[in-house]
């Protein structure tokens, strides 16, 4: 064991001083490996980044990893059970989808059915509402107007509006982009605090329209107040809003009233008290055991075989740049090997074993693609430093973003395949170099 350590050893300072005699050598067989090793760290750093990105979008849409949601029917015994038992939970929330129309009474909203500003015929001048089944499976259906609207245009805007018991951004961590988040600690007030997303902002910057929000089954219309605008993800114009507020203007959940296409909750892990207490008093008030379902949100798993397909086809693509820089690696060192004929006989020579002649050409192609891979993994991990830091605030995914270790782990790993695919063959004509060629010297 000392001695084949010794033999390493002598392999890595001969072939270090082989790299420092031939400088042009070893920078030429750097320059065609650089691409090679680059391409696998980058097809690994762009993997991770992608599935960073979309796990970011699917938490926005869908929820956190781990988080147990829930999809019950709309009653008002639903809405009234939830409230009350998840009243005060900072762990937990209920999230009740309703249809809104803020603006003039009596006409037909710009974006019927609270469709995108930008694709006004999406939904043919229909209204639409979003239902979500048990099983949370989701579509539109028809609806009617919000206050029995006529069929005349106006200013108004319709959004999707849900009320919250509790802070969702728990469990889906929602972008601030201006003003500020629902305050659940204050007194509910009289005059809901709304706070759009991106695309219900992008309405109420291009139309003025009155503060008068029209709810189907509200006791009156209530002047709402918009607080804030967070990025969540979705397509639709939306508004977020206490459910407290808002049931300051509809029916009390124990008589009739519409309370939305269906009820959702979120809670976290811990909460299973919470879920277990849910149950049993949804069941005491009637709803069918099987029709209360939990399930735990794993968005990873959703588009980890997607990313997996995608990264090996990269990384295919990139192993054959990488077989590029072998080659180049292995004409640099079949030349370097024809030039050092005299020096490697003279060393067999004088009793140099052919292990360590092999081990010195071995070495240096190692060293060489050490060193490759080393520069490659700096520049991409400067280049991620800085598009953290410059693109940071407009995208999540790239905020407080380190180089990931996966990615410098890959590039080592090309570089070392690639030296020793690289100095391989010349090393082992190396090693049957004979001896007798010092004397033709």
């Amino acid at each position: 064991m000392i001695r084949l350590s010794g033999r390493f050893r002598s392999a890595l300072i001969i072939g270090g001083q082989g790299i420092r005699a031939r400088k042009t050598r070893t920078l030429l067989s750097m320059v065609s490996l650089f691409l090679g090793v680059l391409a696998v760290v980058v097809v690994q750093l762009g993997a991770e980044l992608a599935e960073r990105a979309q796990l970011s979008n699917l938490e926005l849409q869908v929820g956190k990893d781990g988080t147990r949601q829930g999809y019950l029917s709309g009653d008002p015994n639903s809405v009234r059970i939830s409230q009350e038992t998840l009243a005060g939970r900072p762990d937990a929330t209920a999230i009740l989808s309703m249809q809104a129309i803020i603006g003039e009474p009596g006409i037909v909203p710009v974006n019927p059915g609270a469709a995108p500003f930008d694709q006004p015929g999406m939904f043919d001048g229909q209204s639409y509402q979003t239902t979500c089944d048990l099983s949370g499976n989701c579509y539109s259906v028809p609806l009617k107007g919000a206050g029995g609207e006529a069929s005349v245009p106006g200013a108004a805007i319709e959004l999707s509006l849900i009320a919250l018991t509790g802070d969702v951004r728990q469990f889906k961590p929602f972008r601030s982009v201006a003003g500020d988040w629902l305050d659940f600690s204050s007194t509910p007030s009289l005059a809901p605090g709304l706070v759009l997303n991106e695309e219900a902002a992008k309405g109420f910057a291009r139309y003025q329209v009155p503060a008068e929000m029209r709810v189907v089954g509200a006791t009156a219309n209530p002047t709402p107040r918009i607080i804030g605008v967070v990025d969540d993800g979705n397509q639709q114009p939306t508004a977020y809003t206490r459910a407290d507020e808002m049931g300051n203007w509809l029916p009390a959940p124990t008589g009739g009233g519409n309370y939305g296409p269906g009820l959702q909750v979120m809670l976290a892990p811990t909460a299973r008290d919470a879920e277990q207490l849910l149950r049993v008093r949804m069941v005491a008030a009637g709803v069918p055991a099987d029709q209360i379902h939990f399930e735990t949100i794993n968005a990873r798993e959703r588009i980890a075989k997607e990313l997996a397909l995608f990264r090996w086809i990269f990384l295919g693509m990139a192993g054959l740049v990488l077989l590029i820089g072998v080659a180049g690696i292995l004409n640099v060192g079949l030349a370097t090997v024809g030039e050092r004929v005299e020096e490697f006989a003279l060393r067999r020579a004088v009793g140099t074993p052919r292990s360590l002649l092999a081990g010195i050409v071995l070495a240096e192609t190692l060293l060489t693609g050490l060193f490759t891979a080393a520069l490659a993994i700096g520049l991409c991990a400067a280049g991620v430093s800085a598009a953290s830091a410059i693109f940071g605030g407009r995208e999540q995914f790239l905020q407080d973003l380190v180089f990931p270790w996966e990615a410098g782990v890959a590039g080592v790993i090309a570089g070392l395949v690639a030296g020793v695919l690289g100095g391989l063959i010349p090393a082992v004509r190396a090693a049957r170099i004979p001896i007798a060629t010092v004397m033709r010297a």
